[in-house]
């Protein structure tokens, strides 16, 4: 006859052996998002709420390219992707460092992007993160852009992973709209047959200290990742293994910023020139420059 003990003993076993499998599958899960991708961005605002007669939203958008996903950090509880696009004329195509992701296990450290070239820090307790995954989204000078925590789900056959947060502008509507200044991202990471999905529900808000939250507008954004025999990314490839050096300097930098813990405020502009302006230079190859050069972004 078994005893208490042996039997809370055989649950534990189960529950560890739960748990092990269950972050196996979430390993998988966001390793396959490395490789070679012909990816198809789609984006079209759905919805509009301007009082204004005179509103324009904007055109619903679609682009096509090669991205090679580099596996960059295989840890346990930690692993980092950084995209690289690979566009134009294929026998001389025009390499593009694009962004990055870092997939952080029961992370309780956050910045959280509030309007303005501005990430607030937030710490969370164990108990919040227990069991999930942080996504921390980087722009392509490896600065912050958004960030949030949930759990991989594996259920009738499907991996995924969603989450709503805050973010800046995306790139495709920086440089032309003004008339909001925070995006509220609904993300959802998909693993698919032949690769995988990036799909959201947006909300372009805007955002004024001490006010409510105005919704604008709403997104909708479908990203499809198609996995191609590697060889197609080659020259991406052979790009970051020439460059990969520079940009792990980069990151240390950040991680030193990042590590400070506090409330984050970055300048738009040093000099008349954006952050990644400075460093795809050939002129910020040495670890002093590269630091000082990101620090002068960081506001006292």
């Amino acid at each position: 006859m078994k005893t208490i003990s042996s039997i809370l003993f055989g649950i534990f076993i189960t529950f560890s052996l739960n748990a092990q499998n269950k972050l196996s599958k979430d390993l998988k899960a966001i390793k396959s998002m490395c490789g070679c991708f012909e990816v198809t961005f789609n984006f079209a605002e759905t919805f509009q709420y301007s009082k204004d007669s005179l509103y324009k939203g904007s055109k619903s958008k679609t682009d096509k390219g090669l991205e090679w996903a580099q596996l960059v950090v295989d840890e346990k509880d930690k692993v980092s992707i950084q995209h690289i696009l690979q566009v134009g004329n294929p026998s001389k195509p025009h390499i593009v460092k694009h962004w990055r992701q870092d997939w952080l296990y029961e992370n309780t450290d956050f910045y959280m992007f509030n309007g303005n070239n501005n990430w607030a820090y937030k710490n969370k307790s164990k108990s919040d993160v227990k069991g999930q995954w942080t996504q921390k989204v980087y722009q392509v000078d490896d600065s912050p852009r958004y960030e949030g925590s949930a759990t991989w789900v594996h259920i009738d056959g499907k991996s995924y992973w969603e989450n709503s947060t805050t973010a800046p502008l995306p790139r495709r509507e920086k440089t032309t709209r003004s008339d909001y200044n925070l995006m509220m991202r609904g993300n959802r990471h998909e693993i698919t047959s032949t690769g995988w999905v990036h799909d959201q529900d947006n909300d372009k808000l805007i955002r004024k200290d001490g006010k409510e939250d105005i919704l604008l507008a709403k997104e909708k954004g479908y990203n499809t990742y198609v996995k191609v025999d590697d060889s197609r990314c080659k020259v991406a490839s052979n790009w970051w293994k020439e460059h990969h050096q520079k940009w792990a300097l980069v990151r240390g930098k950040w991680d030193e910023v990042f590590n400070r813990n506090s409330n984050l405020s970055l300048e738009t502009k040093v000099d008349n020139k954006a952050l990644y302006k400075h460093l795809f230079s050939e002129e910020y190859t040495q670890e002093n420059d590269i630091a000082k050069v990101i620090e002068s972004f960081v506001k006292k």
